[in-house]
């Protein structure tokens, strides 16, 4: 009989075989609500990326577009606000949608570059950021808005290298904890060159002053640093330690301390017209929105009486327009865009691609926990720290950064897709 009448039954035997390892070889990850072992078969739009990650991420986008427009709109009425500045009830309007054009911008180009050349370059953005952060601080170069020094102004707008060191911490922290596997062997050892890198940072954010970022990058490196194998005992010994250098901060800084408490009684006739007075006019512009608010641009407080209501309380212009609903609604999406970005990172864990992974869970970190201070601080429950609503409120370089780093997260979750089906990185 001829070789070629056995071919049907080799290639029979061929595809049982497949079929006998692919069971045995299948990974322990699942892919939205779909076994990664069953991806062959579906067509590429449902593994190209997390579609549904996107769909939150541009309802934000669009939502924080308007609220901005409503917050903003009453700010060039102020008496003699708009003869000095040039500020028109469009301008903040305009300039958050043009934030919002070269954000979704980057975001493309950013989608284009494999991890691996993000994991070789971690270090010199680290470099870069500090660099930056030091800048800043040099007279006649950084711009200073009432007493700090946060932007470095460009022709048409200005900078904050606070933002960008937010995502240079998460790429430098997941680097160096891939270099350095044996932590939990020799954790001091391993662990004082980033503990340095967080003190560096935090000494110039804190020369700007800008405290929020600096909880912000070291909240982000914490997290990095136990989802990277600390044990519980040695990452409450650093948390401890956290918290004590926090609690020196506060104690040596007056004004700090004044603000804090201030937050814990904004209604008495001290706190209501100096410290307080923002947190005393979030309450009220979250009280008259009760459950299902008075209704887009209905808001009062906005009218020159709650201060950065487009930036740092825009939470509490949603919550007197869309009341307790509204509020609620932010609070579940970032929830559920904060659990959906960990579990990618996950997901990269486990197809053996560390630095992907802490990446993604790192941008999760940073989105969850600036979100809870926003939410904390407009609501009442923590000091004023000046942090902004990841995605919505007004202000370039924080949506710029933050779309970066989205993008970054879709990455991961496309070459996670891409492995799972049998193709390379």
């Amino acid at each position: 009989m001829s070789r070629s009448a056995f071919a049907p039954i080799q290639a029979l035997a061929r595809r049982r075989r497949h079929a006998r390892n692919s069971s045995i070889d299948a990974l322990p990850v699942r892919l939205g609500a779909t076994d990664a072992t069953q991806t062959r078969a579906l067509p590429m739009r449902v593994v190209g990326f997390d579609e549904m990650l996107l769909c939150i991420v541009v309802a934000f986008l669009v939502w924080g577009l308007v609220m901005v427009y409503s917050a903003s709109i009453a700010i060039s009425d102020k008496p003699g606000f708009a003869q000095v500045s040039g500020y028109t009830q469009s301008y903040f309007l305009t300039h958050h949608a043009a934030s919002l054009g070269v954000a979704c911008i980057a975001a493309v180009i950013v989608f284009q570059v494999p991890m691996r050349l993000w994991e070789r370059a971690a270090p010199w953005i680290f470099v870069s950021a500090l660099l930056l952060l030091v800048v800043v601080l040099v007279p006649h170069i950084g711009r200073s808005v009432n007493g700090s020094h946060r932007w470095i102004p460009l022709f048409v707008t200005n900078f904050q290298p606070s933002e960008l060191a937010k995502l240079a911490m998460v790429l430098y922290a997941a680097d160096y904890m891939v270099r350095k596997l044996d932590i939990k062997e020799r954790f001091f050892r391993a662990v004082w060159p980033m503990a340095l890198a967080v003190l560096i940072v935090g000494l110039l954010l804190l020369a700007e002053p800008d405290m929020g970022a600096f909880m912000v990058i070291a909240v982000i490196a914490m997290g990095i640093l136990f989802l990277g194998g600390v044990n519980v005992r040695m990452f409450s010994l650093i948390a401890l330690l956290v918290v004590i250098a926090f609690s020196l901060i506060v104690a040596a800084s007056p004004w700090r301390r004044e603000r804090i408490f201030a937050s814990l009684d904004p209604w008495s006739a001290t706190n209501a017209l100096g410290k307080g007075y923002q947190l005393s006019h979030a309450l009220i512009a979250v009280g008259r929105g009760r459950i299902w608010g008075v209704g887009l641009g209905g808001s009062v407080e906005k009218l020159n009486w709650l201060p950065e209501a487009h930036t740092d309380f825009l939470l509490a212009v949603i919550g007197e327009e869309f009341g307790l609903v509204g509020v609620l609604v932010v609070i579940v999406m970032f929830t559920w865009m904060t659990r959906r970005i960990m579990h990618i990172g996950r997901q990269a864990i486990v197809l053996d691609r560390v630095f992907s992974g802490l990446v993604a869970q790192g941008i999760g970190v940073w989105i969850g926990f600036q979100a809870f201070i926003n939410v904390g601080v407009n609501l009442g429950a923590l000091p004023t720290k000046g942090l902004t609503l990841p995605l919505m409120s007004y202000g370039g370089s924080a949506i710029v950064m933050m779309m970066i780093g989205l993008a970054i997260v879709l990455r991961v979750d496309r070459e996670n897709r891409t492995l799972m089906r049998g193709g390379r990185v």
